[in-house]
């Protein structure tokens, strides 16, 4: 295996940036320090760019079993690793649907033969994600990074007890995606003044606040590892803040373009359109709230390639979802780290940290840890062209903006899986 010794590089540690070299072999960090001799590794100077650990993002759709026309495990790893990423964990929505290890076995094989950077599945809550049974959850548990029946929410809060209390035995956290169908009334944007003001129908917040208000109390009871996907709602942060305060094992996450938008700056087009939907200023600022407290634990992208079809038919007729792994970390460092609303250091245990302790995935820039780093220059301006996305997904509602940082380099288990042209 390649050594490498990148020479000149600015490492983010609690007190910062410091400069040093970084020694990797067989996979791993071996030495960092200033002034390192390449002693036969290939050197790669990286004139002051920032070192930070791989990213890890809990909520990625890589579509593969079953719509590899969207996406495959080898174009969305490829677009992972172009946005700094070195684990990400892929949601259970596929075909087929992973809810026993046969099953599963099927995405595992693909992931062992293309993916780019480190993919952990998960398994699914129910069988066929109909909420009607749950899945074989026992055989799948030592493959799999948790369960999930992403893209639905459980409606049954008897089938989630029995679920949590599955999980909790196999030491497994539950990641729920928390929508109540009773309350959707066929809307497909947030039940705002842009709904409002343009006769769409719109999603209430209750539909996602509702149940996991329930799945709190659940989580309780069971004393599951409880993880809520995609929180978009004031009401929401609001709740899991105080279900930490009693000692719920809760965690959760939030993705870049609630973190950005309200629904004063939706568009009549489909690459504004995902679920949960982009909802108001005050529900924008109770997430940044919720980053900057520590309630809100992970970002994570909930990248959701569709094809330009199904993507082309307006806000109302649009599939649901966006792509987001190659501008998560550029729109969030833009938009709140350099205006000063958020700590880098907040923002590396939003990326990395918080996910390692909860689901076990992401190792820091130490020496003896797995070479999982990615390199950026932050000072570096681009325009999202998604033309030149790696992702086969192409609707990002960051699309024409400015932002800072340009990932230069994502290296793997000390291989390289991504380095921009002509920079490095």
């Amino acid at each position: 295996m390649l050594k490498y010794l990148l020479k000149n590089g600015l490492l983010f540690t609690k007190e910062g940036f410091l400069p040093a070299d970084l020694l990797t072999a067989e996979g791993r960090i071996v030495s960092i320090a200033r002034g390192l001799d390449a002693a036969g590794a290939a050197v790669i100077d990286l004139h002051h760019a920032a070192v930070f650990p791989g990213f890890v993002d809990v909520h990625v759709h890589l579509r593969e079993p079953g719509f590899s026309y969207k996406e495959t495990i080898r174009t969305g790893t490829l677009s992972a690793a172009r946005g700094g990423y070195v684990h990400v964990c892929a949601m259970p929505n596929l075909d087929p649907v992973p809810d026993s290890l046969e099953a599963l076995n099927v995405q595992r094989e693909i992931i062992a033969r293309d993916a780019a950077v480190h993919v952990h599945p998960y398994g699914a809550i129910t069988r066929g994600e109909r909420g009607e049974a749950l899945a074989d959850m026992e055989a799948m548990a030592p493959f799999v990074a948790g369960f999930s029946d992403d893209g639905r929410g459980v409606q049954s809060g008897e089938m989630m007890r029995k679920a949590m209390l599955e999980a909790k035995r196999l030491g497994k956290p539950v990641a729920a995606h928390c929508e109540d169908n009773g309350l959707l009334r066929g809307g497909y944007i947030h039940d705002g003044d842009y709904a409002r003001a343009r006769g769409h129908r719109g999603i209430c917040s209750e539909s996602e606040w509702g149940q996991i208000a329930r799945d709190l109390k659940l989580a309780e009871e069971t004393g599951v590892k409880y993880h809520v996907c995609h929180v978009s709602a004031r009401e929401s942060v609001a709740l899991i803040r105080e279900a930490k305060a009693r000692g719920v094992d809760v965690t959760c996450e939030t993705g870049p373009h609630y973190l950005v938008f309200c629904d004063g700056d939706l568009r009549e087009d489909g690459r504004f359109k995902m679920n949960p939907p982009i909802r108001s200023r005050e529900d924008r600022a109770a997430l940044i709230e919720g980053l900057r407290d520590g309630t809100i634990d992970m970002i994570a992208t909930d990248h959701a390639p569709h094809s330009a079809e199904e993507k082309g038919r307006g806000l109302e007729k649009s599939a649901m979802g966006v792509v987001g792994l190659e501008t998560a970390f550029a729109a969030v460092y833009t938009h709140l780290v350099k205006p000063g609303l958020l700590s880098m250091d907040r923002l590396m245990a939003l990326l990395n940290g918080n996910a390692a302790r909860r689901f076990g995935y992401g190792t820091p820039l130490a020496e003896g840890q797995p070479a999982d780093l990615t390199v950026f220059g932050l000072d570096r301006p681009f325009r999202v062209d998604p033309e030149q996305f790696r992702s086969m997904g192409r609707a990002t509602p960051f699309a024409g903006m400015e932002l800072y940082g340009v990932c230069l380099l994502t290296m793997a288990d000390g291989k390289i899986v991504w380095r921009e042209d002509n920079i490095l």
